[in-house]
């Protein structure tokens, strides 16, 4: 089995193959996350109630749907619901009204100590079918746009001082992030100061969605 040929399901490639090997299945702490492959489970919607200002001021449950989106943000809903129920992170934030995750804000929270590794996929991997559901809901991206998109970031990162920021690649007309050289034993620390530095400065080069992936 397969995952789809989409930016999302290469993201999940890289993904999970780093910090799911350990449970013998296969996208962003910050975001240079390195994925693998595993079963695609459908997702239940989410049940949301509309709010004159898009939040329903209940901790556990997102905010409501905008009008006329799509699969991908009641995907992202359900994972967020997840998040919070079942994968440690109560507080984890709403997805984004183009129904991509708020990444500078899942990375908030992973750079609290000790909630790193289950920032992704919750607490042992407990929203991991969730995750892989929102990510084959994704919709199709231009490939082209988002390697530029990601090499533009990359070549920032370097510039600002994280010299081993590997670039993109196309492979089979798909975009594949780059990032740490080394994803199996990673020889970029993303808790670094001079990091999170590199990463709030090139931030604007990467499209929306992106920002979880490289």
């Amino acid at each position: 089995m397969s995952f789809p040929t989409t930016t999302a399901g290469l993201r999940l490639a890289a993904f999970v193959a780093v910090p799911v090997l350990a449970l013998t299945v296969a996208c962003g702490g910050d975001g240079t996350g390195t994925e693998g492959h595993g079963a695609i489970a459908d997702a239940p919607p989410a049940k949301t109630e509309p709010s004159g200002d898009g939040n329903t001021g209940k901790e556990d449950t997102p905010s409501a749907k905008p009008a006329g989106k799509s699969a991908f943000y009641d995907a992202q809903v359900a994972f967020v619901q997840c998040m919070r129920a079942k994968g440690g992170y109560p507080e984890y934030p709403d997805p984004k009204l183009s129904g991509h995750l708020d990444w500078s804000k899942v990375n908030e929270l992973g750079s609290q100590p000790g909630r790193n590794d289950g920032i992704k996929a919750g607490k042992n991997n407990a929203c991991l079918t969730e995750l892989q559901a929102s990510m084959a809901a994704e919709p199709k991206r231009d490939q082209q746009k988002s390697y530029e998109s990601m090499l533009a970031h990359a070549q920032c990162m370097r510039d600002n001082g994280v010299s081993r920021f590997t670039n993109p690649v196309m492979s089979g007309g798909n975009a594949v992030p780059g990032g740490d050289p080394n994803p199996g034993s990673p020889v970029i620390d993303p808790d670094s100061p001079a990091y999170k530095q590199a990463r709030k400065a090139c931030a604007s080069k990467l499209l929306d969605g992106l920002d979880g992936m490289q």
